[in-house]
């Protein structure tokens, strides 16, 4: 999920040819320093803010992805019994709602990289079987970055994501993402090959974007991958991250207080949101082949 900073600190880089091409891990580019959040820093309101047991266990979870942009391989997490009870908690009560509103091509997702409501999942494992299904993979780190910074690593098809879980006291609620976040809402729909490559031109966008475009791209990657939803046999579903990872914005979304308007890319682009709200205002795709073509589209006026 982005920060609510949208102006990264990286520059835009030069011109490439914006196309989805092929990566391979050796044509990764090696792991910047970017600005990541202090991991030490809780805001007041982060329901672990006053918990030393939870600090220390969410700060040695985090200095994985540390080691990881070290050597390259991903470290797994022993999660303890605690950690085990609040995914089986989400997830399990995710789940009936999962059946009723999301996207029929994510429920099958959740299968095929066996992600069930018994047991957190590795991002090895996860990462593994997303390079056999569409060549994306998994990069641990250990907090929110600028927006620049992390979308841009979706141009080489990878996707940055945290390992640690929410605190226990609130199970249902987190103020940044977690792995329940990540692995609910994020990692699925990158089986899915429209929304791969969708993905890709985001970050192929995000390399070369201007700060005004990369505000734009926050918008468009907020009410699609964070919060959209989309048509299905004459009825809508959820395939964003933000709606299926949370029990209450999922209820939202379906309900009476929410306009969904069809997806029209200009109007997405401009429309201001605020981060910690209930969104009033949500985006329906036609398909994702759609999404992915509109979007080779825009970023394609970038630079001229």
């Amino acid at each position: 999920m982005l920060t609510e900073t949208a102006i990264a600190a990286n520059a835009a880089e030069t011109d490439f040819p914006l196309d989805n091409f092929h990566v391979t891990d050796a044509d990764l580019p090696t792991f910047r320093d970017m600005p990541f959040e202090d991991i030490e820093e809780l805001d007041l309101d982060h329901p672990g803010a006053s918990d030393p047991e939870y600090r220390t266990r969410r700060g040695y979870i985090a200095s994985l992805a540390k080691k990881f942009r070290e050597t390259g391989v991903i470290t797994d997490v022993v999660y303890n019994d605690e950690e085990q009870a609040i995914w089986r908690h989400v997830a399990t009560r995710l789940e009936e709602l999962h059946q009723r509103h999301a996207s029929p091509f994510y429920l099958r997702a959740k299968r095929d990289l066996g992600i069930s409501t018994e047991r957190i999942p590795q991002l090895t494992d996860m990462s593994r079987r997303l390079k056999e299904l569409t060549n994306f993979r998994l990069a641990p780190i250990e907090g929110l970055v600028d927006t620049r910074a992390f979308l841009s690593w979706l141009s080489w098809r990878t996707m940055l994501s945290t390992q640690y879980i929410r605190h226990h006291s609130r199970p249902e609620y987190t103020p940044e993402p977690d792995i329940v976040h990540e692995a609910i809402g994020h990692i699925p729909m990158f089986t899915n090959p429209n929304f791969a490559d969708f993905s890709q031109f985001i970050g192929h966008g995000a390399r070369i974007a201007t700060d005004k475009q990369i505000e734009e791209l926050g918008r468009l990657y907020w009410f699609t991958v964070e919060f959209g939803l989309v048509e299905h046999e004459g009825d809508i579903k959820a395939y964003g991250a933000g709606l299926l990872s949370s029990y209450g914005e999922l209820v939202h979304a379906f309900s009476d207080k929410v306009e969904r308007r069809p997806f029209v890319l200009e109007e997405v682009i401009n429309h201001e949101y605020t981060y910690s709200d209930m969104q009033p205002v949500l985006y329906v795709i036609p398909s994702y082949a759609e999404l992915k073509e509109v979007t080779r589209g825009y970023i394609s006026t970038f630079g001229s």
